[in-house]
C-alpha cells in the first residue's frame, strides 16, 4: 500500500509488515524504532503515515468470540465491519451502531472516532468494553472499561500501541427498514431538527447544494414495520435505493424503499459487496458540534454556500449520544456530526474548509481525526487533549508510534 484509499496521501515509507500471529506482532513492535498501524487506508489525512515501519493486523486470526453472557464479543481489530457483522449475526447478535462503510476496519474506526448515527446511539468507539493492544515494549496489555486511563485509550490515534482485539458490547440481532424522503425545505427542517432525528433509530440528512431551497435527502432507519412519519413536507422515494452522491451508482447503496432487513444490511449506507461511495475519487472532512446548536450551525453554513459548493459532492448530518472518551467528537455532549464529501480538488477543498470552519467557529467544532481540517491545532479542540498528550508521552516515551500526524498533534 503506497497511498491511502483516496490517493491524496502518499506514504513516506515502503517498509511494511503483515504479521500472522500476535506473537509475531509483539516481536515486530519490540524490534522497531518507529512503527505505525495502518488499516484499510480510509483516513483522508496522514494519520497512518510513518517514516519507519507500517504494520497491518489484517492477517491476524479473524475469529469472533462471543462471551458466555452474550453481552460482549471479542473481535479482530484488523477485520472490516462486514466480517464482524456477519459473524455476529450468525450468532443471533448485533452491534448497536456501525459506520456508513462496511469496508473499513473496526480498529481503525475506533482509533479515529468513526461513528454511525442516532440520538440514543454513541459513536462506534462507545461500544468498546475492552481493548487489547501491543505496547511499545512488545508486551500485550488489556484495558477494560473502568480501568485507569481507559477513557483515554480507546479513541487513541494509534499513539499508545497497536490494537489486536476489541471487546464490543453486543445486543440481540434486530431488523431495520430504511425510508428515503426527498426535497425537504430548509425552514421546516431547521425548526423540526430534533423531532426528525428523534423519530428514527438512525437518521441522516443529505445536502448536495447548500444554496438550494431544500435538502436533497432525509434517510430514516427505523425498527418498526410501518413507514415512519416525517414532521416536514417532503417527497417519499419508492426506489429500491438512491445514492446520496449525485451521479454515483445507486447499486452500491443498501436497500431502501421501506423494505425491512437484518441490521447489518441496513445500518451501513453502502453494500459490503460493492465499491463504496465514489470508490476513492473523493476527499472528506467532518466536524462535531453540540446537538443543541445544530439548526443555527446549519443555517450559518448556508451563508457560505458560494465557497462550499464548488468543492462539494455531498454533506451528511447525523447525531450521536454523548460519551466519556477523551478524544471522541461526542465527549460529554450530545452531538451533531456535520460531514463533507469533497471532489478530489485540493485547492477548492482548502477554500471550502476555511469557510466551513469560520461558519462553525461559534459552535466549538471538533474535527474528525481521520479527515481533512484546516485548523492545525486539533488537540486543543478536545477538553481532555492535554491529558491525552501526557498519557501518550507516558505510554510511548521514545515516540515509537509517532508519525508526521502525531508529531504535529502531540508535539514533535
Amino acid at each position: 500500500m503506497n497511498t491511502n484509499w483516496a490517493g491524496n496521501i502518499r506514504f513516506s515509507t515502503d517498509q511494511t509488515a503483515r504479521p500472522r500471529t500476535v506473537a509475531e506482532l509483539q516481536e515486530t513492535v519490540a524490534a522497531a524504532r518507529r512503527i505505525r498501524a495502518v488499516g484499510t487506508g480510509h483516513s483522508f489525512n496522514d494519520i497512518a503515515d510513518s517514516k519507519g515501519l507500517m504494520v497491518s493486523v489484517a492477517d491476524l486470526p479473524a475469529h469472533v468470540d462471543v462471551a458466555p453472557d452474550r453481552r460482549t464479543a471479542a473481535v479482530p481489530a484488523g477485520a472490516p465491519f462486514a466480517h464482524v457483522a456477519r459473524a455476529l449475526h450468525a450468532e443471533g447478535l448485533a452491534l448497536g451502531n456501525t459506520g456508513s462503510l462496511p469496508h473499513i476496519s473496526v480498529g481503525g474506526a475506533v482509533a479515529t472516532g468513526t461513528h454511525g448515527s442516532g440520538d440514543r446511539n454513541p459513536a462506534f468507539s462507545g461500544y468498546v468494553a475492552a481493548i487489547e493492544y501491543v505496547r511499545a515494549d512488545g508486551e500485550l496489555l488489556t484495558l477494560s472499561r473502568g480501568d485507569d486511563a481507559f477513557d483515554g485509550s480507546v479513541v487513541a490515534l494509534g499513539a499508545l500501541g497497536i490494537a489486536v482485539r476489541l471487546h464490543l458490547d453486543v445486543r440481540p440481532a434486530f431488523d431495520l427498514r430504511q425510508d428515503l424522503f426527498l426535497d425537504a425545505p430548509w425552514e421546516p427542517v431547521l425548526n423540526n431538527f430534533d423531532a426528525i432525528t428523534a423519530g428514527a433509530y438512525s437518521a441522516s440528512l443529505f445536502i448536495q447544494d447548500w444554496a438550494a431551497p431544500a435538502l436533497t435527502q432525509i434517510l430514516l432507519k427505523t425498527t418498526g414495520t410501518a413507514r415512519p412519519d416525517l414532521p416536514v413536507p417532503a417527497r417519499y422515494s419508492t426506489a429500491r435505493a438512491v445514492s446520496p452522491v449525485a451521479g454515483a451508482d445507486d447499486d452500491t447503496v443498501t436497500r431502501q424503499g421501506g423494505a425491512r432487513g437484518p441490521w447489518h444490511e441496513r445500518l451501513p449506507h453502502f453494500r459490503h459487496d460493492a465499491a463504496p461511495s465514489n470508490a476513492g475519487d473523493e476527499l472528506q472532512s467532518e466536524y462535531f458540534i453540540d446537538r443543541a446548536h445544530a439548526p443555527a450551525a446549519l443555517d450559518a453554513l448556508r451563508t457560505y454556500a458560494d465557497a462550499i459548493n464548488p468543492a462539494l459532492l455531498v454533506s451528511e448530518i447525523r447525531t450521536l449520544a454523548a460519551d466519556g472518551l477523551w478524544l471522541s467528537g461526542a465527549y460529554k455532549r450530545d452531538t451533531a456530526a456535520v460531514h463533507f464529501t469533497w471532489k478530489p480538488h485540493m485547492d477548492a477543498v482548502r477554500t471550502a474548509l476555511t469557510a466551513v470552519e469560520h461558519a462553525l467557529a461559534p459552535y466549538d467544532p471538533r474535527p474528525h481525526w481521520g479527515k481533512l481540517a484546516a485548523d492545525p491545532d486539533r488537540l486543543a479542540r478536545f477538553p481532555r487533549g492535554r491529558a491525552f498528550r501526557e498519557l501518550a508521552d507516558h505510554a510511548d516515551p521514545t515516540g515509537k508510534f509517532r508519525g508526521p500526524f502525531l508529531d504535529r498533534v502531540l508535539g514533535a
